[in-house]
């Protein structure tokens, strides 16, 4: 009011008392009270007198103030008139002899983004510096990083992340396919790449550089399931990369259009990849194309995606999950960062699969059994038969190459890896229809739906019972000798696919069949050598009047070792048991196939202690498998619709009754 009538006397006091009234942690310059209050500009003043203190202070080599006041600088231009004029002047004043000039323009150029600028004056400053007659300047150069340096570096761990990443991906941008070349090469066109280089001057930081990449090519997978009355591939596609986009990913994966099925290798490639591909993803976005809008609990659980093969790696492999119905909505409306971590999504996906909340958000192939990851295959459908198996090579870490074509031999060739790896042979465990690869292996999947047999736990109060009845029965010498008979055995293995099986083998001595046959399946009653007397049903035709060539095995090595905490002393020979030869077994003849029985000296307590162990497991009832010798000298597993569970010895077994043998299955 004061300026406007004209009395600047009364006004200067009040614009003085004004500049007080400021909070004391904001500064307010005289000359900015002053244009507020006159409206007049000082930028244009205030910009060249801050220029001269800096030329000043370069004058007298203080370098830190004269950058500081550089940045305040451009950080004012960049306010009323954009970021070129403070680096232009830098241009016009920098001495090109002094490596100094350079530096701070280089700060200022990168400041502004203008990267490639920057690292042409960084390479000029190292020339100069590289150039110079002053030793104090050269000797400088030892404290910078070439760019080509910080290329060389970015570049190795851009190859090396990409070196077992997608073939082929979708860039969500543009909508175009791109190569693991093209893919580097907008990521060096990048401004990203650029302000990599340019903020590496003094030292490499390979952590950053790490973390730049990761975010730069982190992709997005989909998975859906093909079912009627759903929209078209590209409206799914183009809803996939949208909501991608909206995730904030550059790239996007569907095994529609990113696969190249036309040729073998690519083809192959991306099967033993795939659970590696969808592991190392970003995110997984599954489209549930058959549930409604607005989607209710259960809907997942029912959902056609959950019924197949290659969902199964596709639920499991991923550390962030999203689920969406059919309108691209959220599953259950819920927008949290991770439904692998949801508190609405996860009770239900846990019942589904019947797997703990853990073992689902943090999975890993080593975190289940052989058995447990054969059952979660056991109810998922395919509708080629090869993809039984290749669905689970991510799972199992398998080595196998797939080969359409190859019908029942992929699911072969997958059990006989895991039998051979692992020596897991609760594969064996199982009833129903033969694999036509070999007799002990299942012709499908969904035969591990169904348990194990399990015998009742022997511990505590029950094994030391069993243990004092066979300590009246079984002296040391034969205690240990039938131990060191079956820990003797070899692991099994295949070859040529005949299975080698080490077991203890039970001869059958008399078969007859009782009644008349039931549908596929005939009740027989057979005397088995060891056993006694025994009823089982097999769809097979067995040689009634060759009953020598039928014998029941006993293949759970594994249980019959298993040692207490308290008792596991190591054990003594481990020597291998001879293999199966082509005559007949008999029940009351020893054969020079049989692991021989050794006589050694009484052993100390706690050896006897573990070999009364043992024996009183392998008295426990078990599921034994029916083999039938064939006229080549190999057996065949015939075939059972249930489990034959036998009884077992109880406590009343002798050397006599144990032939540890190894058996070729064919």
């Amino acid at each position: 009011m004061h300026v406007k009538k004209g009395s600047y006397e009364r006004a200067i006091p009040l614009i003085k008392r004004a500049n007080k009234l400021a909070p004391k942690h904001i500064q307010c310059p005289p000359v900015k009270t002053i244009s507020l209050i006159f409206g007049w500009s000082f930028n244009g003043l205030d910009i060249i007198s801050q220029q001269c203190l800096c030329e000043t202070l370069y004058a007298e080599g203080r370098t830190a103030e004269a950058m500081k006041i550089l940045l305040d600088i451009r950080t004012s231009d960049e306010e009323n008139q954009g970021s070129k004029a403070p680096v232009d002047w830098i241009t016009v004043k920098a001495d090109p002899s002094s490596p100094w000039g350079y530096e701070a323009k280089h700060v200022a150029l990168h400041a502004s983004r203008r990267y490639d600028e920057a690292l042409d004056t960084f390479k000029s400053m190292l020339h100069v510096i590289e150039q110079s007659a002053d030793p104090t300047i050269s000797q400088l150069r030892k404290n910078y990083v070439s760019p080509s340096v910080t290329i060389a570096a970015i570049d190795s761990i851009v190859r090396e992340f990409l070196k077992s990443c997608l073939l082929i991906v979708i860039d969500v941008t543009t909508g175009s396919l791109c190569d693991i070349p093209e893919r580097i090469h907008l990521f060096n066109s990048s401004p990203t790449f650029k302000d990599l280089v340019s903020s590496m001057t003094r030292e490499l930081d390979t952590e950053r550089i790490r973390r730049v990449v990761t975010s730069f090519f982190g992709y997005v997978m989909f998975s859906h399931v093909w079912q009627g009355n759903e929209p078209s591939f590209q409206d799914k596609l183009h809803n996939f990369c949208k909501e991608t986009r909206r995730l904030g990913y550059n790239w996007a994966w569907s095994d529609t259009c990113c696969i190249d099925k036309t040729t073998s290798s690519v083809l192959n490639l991306s099967l033993t990849s795939m659970y590696k591909w969808y592991a190392d993803s970003a995110a997984t976005l599954v489209f549930l194309a058959g549930v409604a809008h607005p989607s209710r609990h259960g809907d997942l659980a029912r959902s056609l995606w959950m019924t197949r093969a290659w969902t199964l790696q596709e639920l499991l492999a991923p550390k962030v999950i999203f689920f969406y119905d059919c309108e691209w909505k959220p599953y259950l409306g819920d927008t949290s960062a991770n439904h692998k971590e949801s508190t609405k999504v996860m009770p239900e996906l846990a019942d589904a699969v019947e797997l703990s909340r853990a073992t689902i958000t943090t999975f890993s192939p080593d975190n289940l059994g052989v058995r447990e990851k054969l059952r979660l295959a056991s109810s998922r459908n395919t509708t080629i038969e090869e993809d039984a198996a290749y669905s689970l090579i991510g799972m199992f870490k398998s080595d196998i190459r797939p080969h359409y074509g190859e019908g029942a031999d992929a699911l072969g060739h997958l059990l006989e890896e895991i039998v051979d790896r692992s020596g897991e042979i609760t594969v064996l465990a199982w009833s129903g229809k033969s694999s036509s690869y070999n007799s002990c292996l299942p012709a499908s999947l969904s035969v591990y739906g169904e348990p194990p047999y399990n015998p009742p736990s022997l511990e505590g109060q029950e094994m030391n019972k069993c243990m004092k009845d066979l300590r009246g029965k079984l002296p040391h010498q034969e205690a240990q000798s039938i131990y060191k008979q079956i820990k003797s055995l070899p692991p099994p293995r295949f070859a040529i696919r005949r299975l080698h099986l080490p077991c203890i083998v039970f001869p059958v001595r008399a078969l007859g069949m009782q009644g008349t046959p039931r549908s596929n399946e005939k009740l027989y009653r057979a005397k088995v050598s060891g056993l006694g007397n025994v009823e089982f049903t097999t769809t097979d035709d067995l040689p009634l009047n060759k009953p020598k060539k039928i014998v029941f095995a006993h293949p759970w090595i594994r249980h019959i070792l298993s040692e207490s905490p308290s008792i596991g002393v190591a054990c003594g020979d481990d020597s291998e048991s001879d293999t199966d030869s082509d005559s007949d077994l008999d029940c009351d003849t020893a054969s020079d196939e049989i692991v021989s029985l050794h006589v050694v000296p009484t052993p100390p307590v706690d050896r006897y202690s573990r070999a009364l162990e043992m024996v009183a497991r392998l008295g426990q009832p078990f599921s034994a498998l029916i083999l039938v010798r064939q006229p080549n000298g190999g057996y065949e597993r015939a075939a059972a619709e249930h489990e034959i569970v036998l009884s077992g010895f109880g406590t009343d077994i002798t050397s006599k009754n144990i032939r540890a043998k190894v058996l070729e299955i064919l």
